[in-house]
């Protein structure tokens, strides 16, 4: 029996590896991974440090310019195709882009179950959180939700999902980051691994910046880089590595406001093995990244969350983050206050998971689809 995990996006696929890899050992079910790019798109990057590949690709995008409307119009029949032409037992699809929308829908309409990964992260507003349509769409469709946190079951049980069509199983970015420090693969970045030998020979502290927003360029951003540059002049031993996403404009503004600074190191984007060991590496994180905030605290880094509102509250709530905006002068006193030992990051398990969250989508999987006990349990791999 297949099931298919859709990609369209990296941070997608990093969500869906870690069930891929439990649905491999599977004695019934078997993952097909089906990315919505092309087979040039560099997708298979992000996947091969799990030991994965793309086994379908659709070829659609998105190109550059494209509309959500386009993008829409043109996975759908995709799909569709797809869909006819293999008939899986379940379509697994992840988080609120138009991707998952889009594998949704065709599978409800091929009359495919859809499982909701990453289930109940509401933003409750659908201005200025476009997001958040595409993520009730799918939570109409879906016949299971896979939910990282009690809080987000609970946010699925308000608004009238079934109980018994959810299940809370932790966040599988949480088995993706556990996997990769355990693998321990070096640097691939020579940037990166330049100030992992500072920090860890000459006693330097690392402030990791991942900026995310296209929404937040201009002023938000220059607020936070002011605040950067003075928490490089203020604290000697801070080294600041900034990965900066692949757009001319930005990187135009990140390397004006803090290129000319000695311990400031402007990189592109880092695959993902290597966030990861910058995340271990980082004495405190800055970022506006929804997928940082997830992952940061399973090494217990210190966020600060570089925007006005988040979907992930557990984080704030359990104090591995804080919520602060991009007003210069409060970023700047609260990572000093972090980096002084004033703020300090909890103690408290990782309110996102155990690392477990692939092993018991796959039990809610079998009970889904009705797979005898006897063929395989997953509750073994949580013994």
């Amino acid at each position: 029996m297949d099931v298919m995990l859709l990609a369209g996006t990296s941070a997608e696929a990093v969500k869906l590896a870690p069930l891929a890899m439990t649905l491999e050992g599977h004695g019934v079910l078997r993952p097909v991974v089906v990315h919505s790019d092309r087979p040039d798109s560099g997708a298979d990057h992000t996947l091969a440090p799990f030991g994965l590949a793309v086994d379908i690709w659709l070829g659609v995008g998105p190109r550059s310019g494209d509309r959500q409307a386009e993008l829409l119009a043109s996975l759908l029949p995709a799909l569709d195709e797809v869909f006819r032409r293999h008939r899986p037992a379940a379509l697994v699809v992840t988080g609120d882009t138009i991707t998952a929308l889009a594998g949704a829908l065709a599978a409800f309409w091929a009359r495919i179950p859809v499982v909701h990964l990453d289930a109940g992260l509401l933003l409750h507003d659908l201005d200025p959180f476009p997001h958040e349509n595409v993520r009730q769409m799918v939570a109409r469709i879906a016949a299971l939700h896979l939910a990282p946190t009690t809080a987000a079951g609970a946010a699925l049980r308000a608004e009238g999902v079934a109980r018994q069509r959810i299940t809370i199983v932790g966040n599988t970015a949480v088995d993706a980051v556990h996997y990769l420090a355990e693998r321990d693969l070096p640097a691939r970045c020579a940037e990166l691994a330049l100030l992992e030998m500072e920090v860890n020979e000459a006693g330097q502290r690392l402030v990791l910046v991942v900026w995310e927003s296209g929404e937040s360029w201009g002023e938000p951003l220059d607020r936070t880089l002011h605040a950067v540059r003075r928490l490089v002049e203020e604290h000697y031993d801070v080294q600041v590595l900034f990965p900066v996403p692949p757009n001319p404009a930005l990187r135009e503004q990140v390397v004006g406001g803090v290129g000319d600074l000695a311990r400031v190191t402007i990189t592109e984007p880092l695959d993902y093995p290597d966030l990861v060991r910058a995340l271990r590496l980082s004495s405190l994180v800055l970022t506006d990244s929804d997928a940082i905030q997830e992952e940061a605290p399973a090494f217990a880094a210190p966020v600060l969350v570089l925007r006005d509102y988040t979907q992930r509250r557990e984080a704030i709530e359990s104090g591995f983050a804080w919520l602060v905006g991009t007003d210069s002068d409060t970023v700047h006193i609260a990572a000093t206050e972090v980096l002084i030992g004033h703020r300090q990051v909890s103690t408290a398990e990782n309110p996102y998971g155990d690392g477990n969250a692939a092993a018991r989508s796959v039990i809610a999987l079998e009970d889904l689809l009705g797979i005898a006990e006897e063929h395989f349990s997953t509750w073994e791999a949580l013994s």
